[in-house]
């Protein structure tokens, strides 16, 4: 277990705070005139979610979490949950309350692997890739004359996600989706 010192809690650093896994999602090293160095960072609890700003001091320290990474399929979610398997070990199954995950499964087709951190051989998130590959289940038709409102409309993919498509996009083809932004990136040859 590395410890870092206050300027070394970088984004996308796991460490423990306060017994507990969090991620950092932004930080900030400045000074106030003539005191000492300060890094404000704003942390996020693998557990529950929640969202801390937590301030550290050139003297204080923080222990990077020992974590691990697993691939996993995803199954499938339902109102409560989202549930996946250790892949090759189908028996390991566990879940993710919805309302933590549903951001990202939203993007996800049953069977698709990502990528699960471990934090003392618990399952803690999910990490997802960048960009997907999803069929338009729905598309409205283009109108023609359309194009006063930027030429989009709004589809759903297999998933059951809705997104802005270009107005060309119909029913059946397979669209690449930026899973950061939500947003539709190009249309891709059906397979």
């Amino acid at each position: 277990m590395a410890v870092l010192s206050y300027n070394e809690i970088l984004p996308k650093t796991i460490i423990t705070y306060s017994g507990a896994p969090y991620e950092v999602l932004s930080s900030h090293v400045f000074r106030m005139q003539k005191r000492k160095p300060v890094n404000q960072t704003k942390l996020r609890n693998l557990v529950t979610g929640q969202v801390l700003e937590i301030s550290f001091h050139s003297n204080e320290t923080a222990e990077e979490a020992e974590t691990e990474r697993m691939d996993a399929v995803y199954l499938y979610s339902n109102d409560k949950e989202s549930w996946f398997a250790e892949e090759g070990n189908p028996k390991n199954r566990f879940s993710f309350p919805a309302d933590t995950v549903h951001d990202q499964v939203q993007w996800l087709a049953p069977n698709t692997v990502v990528e699960v951190l471990t934090y003392e051989e618990k399952p803690m998130t999910i990490k997802i890739p960048v960009k997907v590959d999803l069929v338009v289940k729905e598309a409205p038709p283009a109108v023609k004359g359309n194009t006063v409102s930027g030429g989009t409309k709004l589809a759903t993919l297999s998933t059951g996600a809705k997104v802005n498509v270009p107005l060309f996009i119909n029913e059946g083809d397979v669209v690449r989706i930026n899973t950061d932004s939500g947003e539709y990136s190009e249309r891709m040859e059906k397979a």
